[in-house]
């Protein structure tokens, strides 16, 4: 007696797509729940209502191995931190004590390290701006995916039908699914009116995979700029503190200096009159007006190039396009706009990333540096001709009154907020800083001073 041969479209092309269509809905499962740990599925029986999946229970004993698998692994990744510190701050005392009194070279490094901080903030945004995007993609077609539950579910239950024998369990990954949605297009023959549905959810697939593989990229470029940031930052804060010393040893009466300042700062009501009251009442100000006004008509560009110069290399007036942005941001505020109370702005305003470093864009000395009314901390520099730079809204300040900075030094950090009040009423939920330019005391456009890709820029 024969036995009747089953046709290859039968046993073969119709059990492909089966297991295809067991592995779509097990994928469309764990798309709409998220990333998690594959789970092994089993369809059992014929189909009642849909199809049922269930999860293997863990064992209690080992979830506890992987719990404490898991606690040795933190512990172990504990002590290599704290390791890796401590190398790190060996490393930076014998930078420091190499520097020794070269005021240039650690001037030098405080520009470089500083430069490179930004830097790294900047890419951070960037990539943090990436991943928002790929994230909403990925929502996107979990949401598609996941409203057509209901399709898969009916072609698996006319696929089941046709079947003889339950298949065995699959593990199902969305590599998986992708893999058996290609096989599964080749029950053309057989079911030509399911080849469109498994096209499009191939495509739907292939792309979820592709933007999962993107996001995992981003976010280990992320995580690897992050730890570049921290190292930097520590690195940057040793530095900052050595310069200080320093600059204390210089200054003997800084810090009751300092003191007088805040004092007078609460008997004035403007900027202007902080300024000249500054510039005529306390020493370390006074001199640094005057060293200002020795300088005024100085402008050699070779001078950038020297960490040790103890005046403006240029001339204020003369470096128009020249200056960046004292920090990273998205300009929220320009010059002239109107603030919504009838006044025009006397400065620009950037929304800025929580723990940002802020810089100097210019050569000048500190005339004034502390909180003042509603501009929270405040640091005023005199940048000669008559020109003075106001910047504010930053956390900590990290120079004292009469210091002579350089163009890019480490001078202040942003908070977690905003610190000035009359950004409280606008929408930005990030920290903001407001910076504007004086000429003999009256607020100008400080636009003709920035490089013509710092208003093209829209970190933050």
């Amino acid at each position: 007696m024969q036995h009747a041969r089953r046709s290859p479209v039968n046993s073969g092309a119709i059990r492909r797509g089966w297991l295809y269509c067991v592995s779509l809905s097990a994928a469309l499962t764990f798309a709409a729940a998220g990333p998690a740990p594959a789970q092994q599925s089993t369809v059992q029986g014929g189909v009642q209502s849909g199809v049922q999946d269930a999860a293997a229970p863990t064992p209690t004993m080992a979830a506890t191995n992987d719990a404490l698998k898991q606690r040795e692994q933190e512990l172990e990744a504990a002590r290599l931190q704290q390791k890796n510190s401590a190398e790190l701050q060996a490393k930076l005392k014998a930078e420091i004590a190499a520097i020794g009194e070269d005021q240039s070279k650690l001037n030098q490094q405080l520009i470089d390290i500083a430069a490179r901080v930004r830097d790294v903030e900047g890419r951070i945004a960037d990539t943090e701006g990436r991943l928002h995007a790929l994230d909403g993609r990925e929502q996107q077609i979990r949401s598609s995916l996941d409203s057509r539950r209901s399709e898969v579910i009916e072609v698996l239950a006319a696929l089941q039908r046709a079947g003889r024998r339950a298949p065995p369990a699959l593990l199902v990954r969305p590599e998986d699914a992708l893999q058996s949605l290609r096989t599964a297009m080749l029950l053309g023959a057989v079911v030509p009116e399911l080849r469109s549905r498994a096209e499009k959810l191939a495509a739907d697939l292939g792309e979820l995979v592709t933007v999962r593989n993107s996001i995992t990229s981003e976010r280990d470029h992320l995580a690897s700029d992050r730890d570049k940031l921290g190292v930097d930052q520590t690195r940057l804060a040793a530095l900052i503190d050595e310069r200080q010393k320093k600059q204390a040893g210089m200054e003997k009466d800084a810090e009751a200096e300092g003191t007088r300042a805040v004092a007078l700062a609460k008997q004035v009501d403007s900027l202007q009159g902080l300024i000249t009251k500054m510039e005529q009442d306390v020493k370390s100000a006074a001199e640094a007006a005057a060293a200002a006004q020795r300088s005024a008509n100085k402008a050699d560009p070779a001078l950038l190039k020297n960490p040790s110069r103890t005046s403006p290399a240029i001339a204020f007036a003369s470096a128009k396009g020249l200056f960046k942005f004292p920090v990273n941001g998205t300009k929220i505020r320009d010059f002239g706009g109107s603030y919504g109370a009838g006044g025009a702005e006397k400065g620009i305003s950037l929304a800025t990333r929580r723990g940002a470093q802020v810089t100097t864009p210019c050569d000048g000395w500190v005339v004034y540096a502390g909180p003042f009314r509603s501009y929270g901390q405040l640091l005023i520099l005199n940048a000669g001709g008559g020109y003075h730079v106001l910047i504010a809204g930053m956390e900590r300040i990290s120079v004292n009154i009469g210091q002579f900075v350089l163009t890019g030094e480490p001078v202040a950090t942003m908070g977690s907020t905003s610190q000035v009040a009359s950004i409280l009423a606008t929408t930005a939920s990030q920290p903001v800083l407001y910076v504007e330019f004086r000429k003999d005391g009256t607020p100008i456009d400080p636009g003709p001073w920035w490089a013509a890709n710092e208003g093209e820029k829209v970190r933050g």
